[in-house]
């Protein structure tokens, strides 16, 4: 009879040591997910900055653009409403937020193609250094969307692999969502000098 309760005893240690494990290393990696999603917020936010630079740059050159000027500033306020909060990291939500930042991109690369019509403007200082500055953040934008799916992609293996499964889904770890290739990646900013 004691080697049975011992041994009853040892199993429920043993389960309850290994489930610790798992929910700490769960824990450590939702924790990485949710700093990488800041990154991403960032860098976005960075973007959304320059733009009403880059507009009254615009605005000041290219007076008969109007539509293309209200377009970014429009798709801009979109963009900075749409927030998720870290801990609604959902497949749902990322797209959401990647369709409207999508929306800015798009409307970006429209008002900076039509730049190439105004080389007055192309040549001063001020439009030249805030390209510069737009081009650094896409970059900065694009390394934060990888390390933050690189994250997830740990994150979702980890809960979705056994015995950890199970533990996530005692304490209620659930898939977080990836940026994936945008339709309109063709049409995204490319700025030149």
């Amino acid at each position: 009879m004691k080697r049975l309760i011992f041994g009853i005893l040892a199993a429920v240690i043993a389960v309850s040591t290994l489930s610790s494990c798992g929910y700490n290393s769960m824990v450590k990696l939702d924790e990485n997910v949710k700093s990488k999603w800041g990154t991403v917020q960032t860098q976005y936010q960075r973007r959304a900055d320059l733009i009403p630079n880059l507009v009254a740059t615009v605005k000041g050159a290219a007076k008969f653009e109007q539509g293309t000027l209200t377009a970014v500033t429009e798709a801009r306020a979109k963009a900075t409403q749409m927030t998720v909060k870290a801990d609604e990291l959902t497949p749902e939500n990322i797209q959401k937020y990647q369709a409207a930042q999508g929306q800015l991109s798009q409307a970006l690369g429209k008002l900076l193609s039509i730049t190439e019509n105004y080389p007055e403007l192309r040549a001063t200082q001020q439009f030249s250094d805030l390209s510069a500055q737009l081009e650094s953040t896409e970059n900065r934008i694009t390394v934060a969307r990888k390390d933050f799916n690189d994250a997830v992609q740990q994150y979702n293996g980890k809960i979705r692999s056994f015995p950890t499964n199970l533990t996530a889904g005692m304490f209620g770890f659930k898939a977080k969502g990836y940026f994936e290739a945008d339709a309109t990646a063709k049409d995204a900013p490319k700025v030149e000098f």
